[in-house]
């Protein structure tokens, strides 16, 4: 006898605009003050544990199946700046990094900066980010968010004495950048409401952060602003970003206390980002409709963009995406077909090629690279079969060194036991759409094999193949893995997020089902086999599908899924409202409201079947507030009309990332994994 699934109190509320009206029943949700509220989601999750006993045996043995595979007392590649070496490391058995460094060479002794797991004690949930050595290296200004609501609290640490100052700079993003007197430190402080970052301010070391001096405010609701320093560390610059439109603002890092300088204005729709080596500023750009970005540079004296030159030109077929300068060596980060490059050149014009990588299912990045007298470049480099590499590349001599390459443990692991392959599926519009595929040698096209279909869409965000330990737990159980490249990311060039965003949003949602039936028609799965998985905007993604195609999947998994499209982007107090609009529209006009109201996931459930579901969430997330995938579970098991499972867990102590330590985030993911493998009959 199945436990009976919880119901929800219903209070409607009537929305109005432009004419239109929408009746919510679980409006009230929005209070996570409100008791009731709680006693909800505490009854939803009684009701996972009751409906899932049966698999908490084979939870934990896949959490320790995934847990063994991972090298516990694992360190980073040890990086040099500024006289020392870096290096962030694990120890057996503990959840979080220590973060330690070494003075001139590898060979000194170790210095500890920071142990997250002694900080960690205590808390539920923790995070520690935005390390910052002032350039004298005897101080390191740190930032702790313990609710995971992303606000983080900003303190000082001696890293000489071992002290932690009692200052507390509260409310930041968490990142700061010292200037070169070792004193001022600039950071970035959010709204207290929208969580906005809105706001730059300068510290002066030891002084009371109640003094501190505002240095910029952006007024404007649908930008942020950031702050950092140039990789020749003659510059602060303070950034402002849209989602179209960039602008920036300088300083001399030795005069900190001088007025910032505008690099250009603002001019919407030309994004734009800046580097500094010697006399010039290297600027990338989609200014003069390069939608596909070019590189520029101009004279210090001289940064308005009147005064930029072509360095690198528009490409309609290829999206520069970053570029990194050294002394002799000019490299740029471009994507070609969908595919990762990494192009070199000497800036005397007398050599230029591409690193070599020879597959279809690969992510090529450049990692840290922060001195600009050294031939040597760093990257990264892993596939769908292939574990994590970080490469040393001698520009000069074109000879590699795999500085370290992710060990997977367990004893079972070999590269040569599975197989990857990209494929093209055709949209309705007859739009091709890539797909990267894993699998493990050996499977039969003939529709039964589990597949694991996962997409995002949003933002330009790409999702590139890569290489995960805990995906194998799935593989090697006859599952395949399969990325959808759906348009909404920049994965075919910026014109592939173009076409799906704002009005052509839907584009996104059609991609997705249409990889879906093109795998199906393939012989890789059946629907009787066919899952989908999305997180945040991914999880708006998949919550869209399950209304316009439920029949097409056994079982769904959405993530922190933003369900409620049409509320949240008419409440311009909810944090990311007012910065999304150029994402989605505004639906304060009305062809934007009615387009979203058309896809939003939570508007359009209705009385039919649904696939079997599994929806998380955290009580503390910023980015999608819990009560969007709250209600929607509430309206399902309303409207739903048939009897498959329908299961909502939510973390009482954690945000949009999940549980804070490695090992809580890998139970999280053999929740999931459970629930899947469940689905198939499958019980070790």
């Amino acid at each position: 006898m199945n436990p009976t699934p919880p119901t929800a109190q219903k209070i409607e509320k009537h929305l109005e605009i432009h004419g239109d009206v929408r009746i919510d029943d679980y409006y009230w949700m929005n209070d996570r003050e409100n008791p009731e509220v709680i006693d909800y989601l505490e009854r939803e999750n009684d009701y996972y544990e009751k409906m899932t006993a049966h698999t908490k045996d084979f939870q934990n043995d896949l959490f320790e199946e995934m847990k063994a595979r991972i090298k516990e007392d694992d360190s980073s590649v040890p990086y040099l700046y500024n006289g020392y070496y870096y290096i962030t490391r694990y120890e057996t058995g503990k959840d979080y990094p220590i973060f330690t460094r070494k003075k001139g060479s590898l060979d000194a002794e170790e210095e500890i900066m920071f142990d997250g797991n002694e900080m960690a004690k205590g808390h539920s949930y923790f995070h520690l980010a935005g390390i910052n050595v002032s350039p004298d290296n005897k101080l390191a200004a740190f930032a702790i968010d313990t609710v995971s609501r992303r606000n983080y609290t900003i303190q000082i640490k001696n890293l000489e004495t071992g002290e932690i100052y009692p200052q507390k700079i509260e409310l930041t993003t968490g990142g700061s950048t010292w200037a070169n007197d070792n004193e001022t430190l600039f950071y970035t402080r959010k709204d207290p409401q929208t969580l906005r970052s809105d706001k730059i301010y300068r510290h002066t070391f030891g002084s009371n952060p109640e003094k501190d001096v505002l240095v910029f405010h952006e007024e404007d609701e649908t930008f942020r602003s950031f702050v950092y320093k140039t990789k020749s560390d003659r510059f602060i610059v303070i950034g402002s970003a849209s989602t179209l439109t960039t602008e920036y603002r300088t300083v001399n890092a030795n005069t900190p206390t001088a007025e910032f300088e505008i690099f250009s204005p603002r001019d919407r729709g030309v994004e734009y980002n800046i580097a500094h080596f010697e006399d010039h500023f290297y600027i990338l750009t989609n200014k003069d409709d390069a939608s596909n970005f070019k590189l520029m540079k101009t004279a210090v004296s001289a940064t308005g963009s009147d005064n930029w030159e072509e360095v690198i030109p528009h490409r309609s077929d290829v999206l520069l995406e970053d570029f990194e300068i050294f002394k002799d060596y000019l490299v740029v980060s471009e994507r070609n077909n969908g595919l990762n490059k990494i192009h070199i050149q000497r800036w005397d014009g007398s050599d230029a090629y591409y690193l070599p990588f020879d597959n279809e299912t690969y992510t090529a990045y450049t990692t840290q690279n922060l001195e600009f007298n050294t031939n040597i470049l760093r990257y990264g480099y892993n596939g769908l079969t292939q574990p994590a590499a970080v490469i040393d590349f001698n520009m000069e001599t074109k000879e590699e060194t795999i500085m370290k390459e992710q060990e997977v443990l367990g004893g079972e692991f070999n590269k040569d036991n599975y197989e990857s392959e990209r494929i093209w599926a055709t949209a309705a519009d007859g739009t091709k759409i890539p797909v990267s595929i894993v699998y493990r040698k050996g499977i039969q096209k003939d529709g039964s094999n589990p597949l694991l279909q996962y997409g995002y869409g949003s933002y330009g965000s790409t999702i590139d193949p890569y290489f995960s330990t805990t995906r194998l737990s799935l593989l090697d159980r006859g599952f395949i893995f399969a990325i959808a490249h759906i348009r909404g990311g920049e994965y075919l060039g910026r014109q592939w997020y173009e076409d799906g965003k704002l009005l052509k949003k839907k584009n996104t949602f059609t991609d997705f089902i249409d990889v879906s039936k093109h795998l199906i028609e393939e012989g890789y799965t059946s629907s009787e086999h066919l899952y989908a998985m999305g997180g945040s905007a991914g999880g708006l993604l998949v919550g869209a599908v399950m209304n316009m195609a439920p029949e097409l999947y056994n079982g769904v998994v959405a993530a922190v899924p933003f369900v409620d499209v049409v509320t949240t982007m008419l409440d311009d107090s909810i944090p990311l409202t007012t910065g999304e609009y150029d994402e989605w529209g505004n639906p304060n006009e009305e062809e934007s409201y009615l387009y979203m109201k058309s896809y939003s996931p939570y508007d359009n459930v209705e009385a039919k079947a649904y696939p079997n579901t599994l929806v998380t969430t955290g009580l503390h997330d910023s980015q999608v507030q819990y009560w969007e995938p709250a209600k929607w579970v509430a309206k399902l098991r309303e409207m739903k009309t048939d009897s498959n499972i329908l299961l909502f867990k939510t973390n009482m102590d954690a945000g949009h990332g999940g549980a804070s330590g490695r090992f809580e985030a890998l139970k999280e993911v053999a929740m999931d994994y459970a629930f899947l493998l469940d689905l198939e009959g499958i019980s070790e």
